[in-house]
């Protein structure tokens, strides 16, 4: 059963990430908390590990079926390489507790912002 639930977890994040282009990870936190038994403190970094692969399964795919836009996203990409490397430097300063909440404000705030 364990497996079941671990791989509805990845299905349901890969789905979300393929779909949307981003937010597998808004899914997967919440569906690994719940469904699987990984320690708190390792949710956000297991999380990431998983999305990895699945963001260049959906990169692969968008850039066979629909192309990429590399000059868009450039100034971006080099934005989000100075703020991964400023969490991962500071992720284990931070209360999982408040990890869990900064992700979840961020969530409703998305939810909010696209409903209306």
């Amino acid at each position: 059963m364990q497996k079941f639930k671990t791989a509805l977890a990845g299905l349901a994040a890969g789905a979300v990430n393929g779909l949307f282009g981003a937010g597998g990870g808004m899914v997967l936190v919440p569906l690994l908390t719940l469904l699987t038994d990984i320690a708190d403190e390792d949710i956000f970094p297991a999380s990431v590990s998983i999305i990895l692969p699945i963001c260049i399964i959906s990169l692969t795919m968008g850039a066979l079926t629909q192309g990429i836009p590399i000059g868009s996203a450039l100034p971006y990409l080099i934005g989000s390489i100075g703020g991964g490397i400023l969490a991962g430097m500071t992720a284990k300063k931070i209360p999982v507790k408040w990890l869990h909440r900064a992700l979840g404000a961020l969530i409703l705030w998305g939810g909010v912002r696209y409903l209306c």
